[in-house]
This record gives C-alpha cells, sequence and structure tokens, in this order.
C-alpha cells in the first residue's frame, strides 16, 4: 500500500437479500441497548455534528489532493492533507490496520498475532492488524488513532473515515464482529465530542449496527457493483457517498441510486489528475 491510504475494494461477502434480513433484525434489537452484548447506549452526539448532503457531488482523494471539479461538494481525503475549502470534507484514517510503513511504530503487544505468535496480515495491502481482542487493548489502540482524530480536528475537517471495519474478516476468526463494532464505538465517541460526524465504511453485514457504534453515514467502495447499495441506504437515510472501481459498477450504481446517493467513479489506486491511471466519471 502506498504511504498514503488507498481504496479497498469490497467484495459481495454476502447476498444483498441476507444483508437486508440481517439488517431488518438489528435494527429493532439496537434500541436501548450497544453491541458486543455490553448492554452500553450509544453516546448522543453533539448538537454541533454536521452531516453530509444526500445526494452531492462527490470526489474520493484519499490518494492524493487536487482541485475538486466542479459540481463536487463532499470530498474524502487522506488525513495528511488539508481539507478543501468550502466543501464538506471526510478525513481517512486506517484505524483498524497498520500501513507497512508504520507497522514498526506499533507496541509489538497490539499487533495481531495467530497461536504461533505470527502477526497476522492483509495480505492485499500487506498491512497488520491490530489487536482488538480485550477492552484493554482496545482503549490503547484508539489512545493512537484518537490522536490522529484530533488533527483531523484541527485541520477542519467535518467527518471521519476509520478504514478497515472489516479488518475482522481477515482475521482467521481471531477477532469477532463485536470487537470491532465495540472499537468503533469509542472512535464515535472521541470523534462527536469533537463534532466530528462518522462514516461507517464498508461491512455492510454491519449496517444494522450503526447506531450502536455511533455512525451518521457511509462510505461505501462498489455497492452498486455488489448489490449493497440498498443495505446502506437503508441504514444511513441515503447519507452514503460511494466509490465504484469500474464502467459496469458505475452503471448499476446510478441505474437504481443516482437520484438519491453521492457515486462517482474512480481508478482503483485512487491517482491523481497527470497520472496516466487516473480515472473520474460520474455518469
Amino acid at each position: 500500500m502506498p504511504a498514503k491510504g488507498v481504496s479497498r475494494v469490497s467484495g459481495p461477502g454476502t447476498t444483498a437479500r441476507a444483508l437486508l434480513l440481517a439488517l431488518a433484525v438489528a435494527v429493532p434489537a439496537l434500541t436501548g441497548c450497544g453491541s458486543g452484548g455490553t448492554g452500553q447506549k450509544p453516546s448522543p452526539k453533539p448538537a454541533a455534528v454536521r452531516l453530509p448532503p444526500r445526494h452531492a457531488g462527490f470526489d474520493y482523494q484519499i490518494g492524493g489532493a487536487y482541485p475538486p471539479p466542479a459540481g463536487v461538494r463532499i470530498v474524502s481525503r487522506d488525513r495528511s492533507d488539508s481539507p478543501a475549502p468550502g466543501l464538506y470534507n471526510i478525513c481517512y484514517v486506517n484505524a483498524f490496520q497498520a500501513q507497512p510503513e508504520e507497522r514498526s511504530s506499533w507496541p509489538a503487544d497490539l499487533l495481531l498475532r495467530d497461536v504461533h505468535g505470527k502477526v497476522v496480515i492483509d495480505e492485499d495491502w500487506n498491512e497488520p492488524l491490530l489487536d482488538l481482542r480485550t477492552p484493554a487493548k482496545r482503549e490503547r489502540v484508539a489512545e493512537r488513532v484518537n490522536r490522529w482524530i484530533d488533527g483531523c480536528t484541527k485541520k477542519g475537517y467535518d467527518a471521519v473515515e476509520p478504514d478497515n471495519y472489516d479488518s475482522y474478516t481477515r482475521s482467521h476468526h481471531l477477532l469477532t464482529a463485536a470487537d470491532g463494532t465495540a472499537f468503533m464505538r469509542l472512535l464515535s465517541r472521541h470523534a462527536h465530542a469533537r463534532q466530528l460526524a462518522v462514516g461507517q465504511k464498508n461491512t455492510a453485514e454491519l449496517a444494522g449496527q450503526r447506531r450502536a457504534a455511533g455512525l451518521d453515514f457511509a462510505v461505501t467502495e462498489e455497492c452498486g457493483q455488489y448489490d449493497e447499495c440498498e443495505v446502506y441506504a437503508k441504514a444511513f437515510d441515503d447519507r452514503v457517498v460511494d466509490i465504484e472501481y469500474t464502467d459496469s459498477g458505475l452503471r448499476k450504481a446510478l441505474a437504481r441510486w443516482g437520484e438519491r446517493l453521492s457515486i462517482v467513479r474512480r481508478d482503483v489506486d485512487v491517482s491523481t489528475p497527470g497520472s496516466a491511471e487516473y480515472v473520474r466519471k460520474v455518469r
């Protein structure tokens, strides 16, 4: 993975029908309880938290910042970049895994290890997973990630996008969905206290846990390609920004959701203009 975060292409995982059924079951169960069996209620968001507009022009710039094209009202950028003046800005943070170049800076016991003591790696991006199995370790990891969230606040971002919520699916069963949701709740509480909205990145199977996790909107990759847009649209009341990486995915997303969600086609490396790989389309 490059020094800056680049997008992770989601797979279909489960069918949209199954996800919708899971969502329908999970949403009523959220009333008066938190996720992961803790019994904790989600913390209320401060009134100052501003949500992204629905169905607004969107650009995904986590591979490098550049002047937003005409019509763009929402931009997502890496935490190392500054927000775009006058727009709704989302700050990308790799929250559940370690960037390859940052691996050595993490305490060894906070990298997830298997029974043989070997660090568990997301092979697609060569990123070690972080160990979120206990409340104490979640607190320690959150302490570091929350410093990055503080940096997003100081730069003037409106929201944060904690990536790799679905890392438990790559953990060889060492992490659970409850571990991920409990950790996300720590990040959300911190972000909300600093007037930042929090976006759920992918992980359609946990959309029904959005309130318990403290999530406000969704940042999806290829929800059109994999027929998952309905799950996110229902859970987040159409506050969804979607990135498609193929022309066919873009056509599918626009055909059904073009009048409701914020959709853009980007190249998979999220390149900047002038690069031979750069692609950006909205129709």
